[in-house]
């Protein structure tokens, strides 16, 4: 499994928030694509361009949920108009403290779960476990 290729969409507007992921993702030792995105339109074009492209498309989402533009609720509203054949792994990965973030994130389907930042490189080793691509 370390020698397969993963492919990691963040979709996130904090420049530094990318760059902690990006070198916790070299500490994996996993074979990580890593592409990064700073506002959920942005995320939704990517993914519309990749779509048939089983090669590119993300096998793991982490979503922020304040951003410009598209947040990640609108995010969620949007790739469900997508419909994809793949069904990458979604995560939240908020700041946020709120308690009905965490209740909202558990009503959509395609969420698996709420990462509160920061990511640790235990958390993300254990996602990327989870992957089969």
């Amino acid at each position: 499994m370390l020698n397969s290729k993963i492919n990691l969409l963040v979709i996130d507007d904090d420049e530094i928030n990318i760059f902690i992921i990006k070198k916790i993702v070299v500490k994996t030792g996993y074979n990580v694509d890593m592409v990064s995105k700073n506002n959920g339109q942005l995320a939704i074009d990517y993914l519309a361009q990749i779509a048939e492209d089983e090669n590119e498309f993300p096998h793991l989402m982490l979503i922020d949920i304040n951003m410009p533009v598209l947040n990640g609720w609108e995010f969620l509203e949007a790739y469900d108009t997508l419909n994809p054949h793949q069904k990458p792994d979604m995560y939240m990965l908020s700041s946020s403290v709120y308690e009905n973030d965490i209740e909202k994130a558990k009503t959509y389907k395609s969420i698996k779960g709420f990462i509160s930042k920061p990511l640790s490189i235990d958390r993300l080793k254990e996602l990327l476990r989870l992957i089969t691509p």
